[in-house]
Protein backbone atom coordinates (compact mmCIF):
# COMPACT_ATOMS: atom_id res chain seq x y z
CA UNK A 1 0.00 0.00 0.00
CA UNK A 2 3.06 2.34 -0.48
CA UNK A 3 1.39 3.17 -4.03
CA UNK A 4 0.54 6.99 -4.10
CA UNK A 5 -2.64 5.65 -5.51
CA UNK A 6 -3.83 4.19 -3.02
CA UNK A 7 -3.55 6.95 -0.90
CA UNK A 8 -5.72 8.92 -3.48
CA UNK A 9 -8.38 6.03 -3.12
CA UNK A 10 -8.47 6.06 0.56
CA UNK A 11 -9.42 9.89 0.71
CA UNK A 12 -11.81 9.52 -1.49
CA UNK A 13 -13.59 7.40 0.09
CA UNK A 14 -13.24 9.39 3.09
CA UNK A 15 -14.61 12.38 2.08
CA UNK A 16 -17.48 10.28 0.58
CA UNK A 17 -18.20 8.97 3.49
CA UNK A 18 -18.29 12.11 5.03
CA UNK A 19 -20.34 13.01 2.81
CA UNK A 20 -23.05 10.47 3.35
CA UNK A 21 -23.35 10.80 6.82
CA UNK A 22 -23.58 14.66 6.30
CA UNK A 23 -26.14 14.21 4.05
CA UNK A 24 -28.10 11.59 6.28
CA UNK A 25 -27.67 12.99 9.58
CA UNK A 26 -30.72 15.28 9.89
CA UNK A 27 -32.80 11.84 9.48
CA UNK A 28 -31.79 10.24 12.39
CA UNK A 29 -33.75 10.95 14.97
CA UNK A 30 -31.50 10.88 18.07
CA UNK A 31 -28.53 12.71 16.99
CA UNK A 32 -28.11 15.85 18.32
CA UNK A 33 -30.90 14.96 20.86
CA UNK A 34 -29.51 13.27 23.58
CA UNK A 35 -29.94 14.18 27.15
CA UNK A 36 -26.59 15.93 28.37
CA UNK A 37 -26.64 18.04 25.15
CA UNK A 38 -26.42 21.61 26.06
CA UNK A 39 -29.17 23.47 24.12
CA UNK A 40 -29.92 27.14 25.07
CA UNK A 41 -32.58 29.21 23.46
CA UNK A 42 -33.37 32.71 23.95
CA UNK A 43 -35.19 35.39 22.03
CA UNK A 44 -32.33 36.54 20.02
CA UNK A 45 -29.31 34.01 20.52
CA UNK A 46 -29.31 30.18 20.11
CA UNK A 47 -26.96 27.86 21.99
CA UNK A 48 -26.19 24.67 20.88
CA UNK A 49 -23.81 22.25 21.80
CA UNK A 50 -23.85 17.92 21.31
CA UNK A 51 -22.03 16.91 24.06
CA UNK A 52 -23.20 13.49 24.56
CA UNK A 53 -22.70 13.03 20.70
CA UNK A 54 -19.35 14.30 20.73
CA UNK A 55 -18.87 11.87 23.26
CA UNK A 56 -20.66 8.67 21.76
CA UNK A 57 -19.25 9.35 17.96
CA UNK A 58 -16.06 9.67 20.15
CA UNK A 59 -16.29 6.17 21.60
CA UNK A 60 -17.28 4.96 18.41
CA UNK A 61 -14.90 6.09 16.47
CA UNK A 62 -12.42 5.37 19.15
CA UNK A 63 -13.84 1.40 18.51
CA UNK A 64 -13.45 1.44 15.05
CA UNK A 65 -10.35 2.36 15.24
CA UNK A 66 -9.34 -0.24 17.85
CA UNK A 67 -10.59 -3.21 15.52
CA UNK A 68 -9.07 -1.88 12.43
CA UNK A 69 -5.64 -2.10 14.60
CA UNK A 70 -6.40 -5.05 15.88
CA UNK A 71 -7.28 -6.91 13.22
CA UNK A 72 -4.22 -5.76 10.83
Amino acid sequence: MRHPGWILVIIGLLVTGIGVVWLTAPSIPLFGKLPGDIRIERENFNFYFPLTTCILLSLLLTGIMWLVRYFS
